[in-house]
């Protein structure tokens, strides 16, 4: 079991920066693949970064290549997410996951263990 929580959220103009945390407690943190997904309302959670253990790979969609950085220490068992020119349709639940392995599966569902998620709301 990992447990995860979200921090770091809230309102901020177009253009601005963010950056989300997650602090796991549980199990090993380091063994795991953590992926930020968000979900905003009406639409389908998706994947907007992932990060192998190690932290050596990453992954991004071409939505957010370029503008988001994740990352994250082991040592304080924490992953972060980064988030700059923030647009509008950036505005959603931000959540962060974990998982035991790491592919191409991009799915929520491929995910074990979640955070209680972050509201991040980006104005125009």
């Amino acid at each position: 079991q990992v447990q995860l929580e979200e921090s770091g959220g809230g309102l901020v103009q177009a253009g601005a920066s963010l950056r989300l945390s997650c602090a796991a407690s549980g199990r090993t943190f380091s063994s795991y693949t953590m992926g930020w997904f968000r979900q905003a309302p009406g639409k389908e959670r998706t994947l907007v970064a992932a990060i192998s253990w190690s932290g050596a790979t990453t992954y991004y969609p071409d939505s957010v290549k370029g503008r988001f950085t994740i990352s994250r220490d082991n040592a304080k068992n924490t992953v972060y997410l980064q988030m700059n020119s923030l647009r509008p349709e950036d505005t959603a639940v931000y959540y962060c996951a974990a998982r035991t392995y790491w592919g191409s599966n991009y799915s929520p569902t491929s995910y074990d263990y979640w955070g209680q998620g972050a509201q991040v709301t980006v104005s125009s």
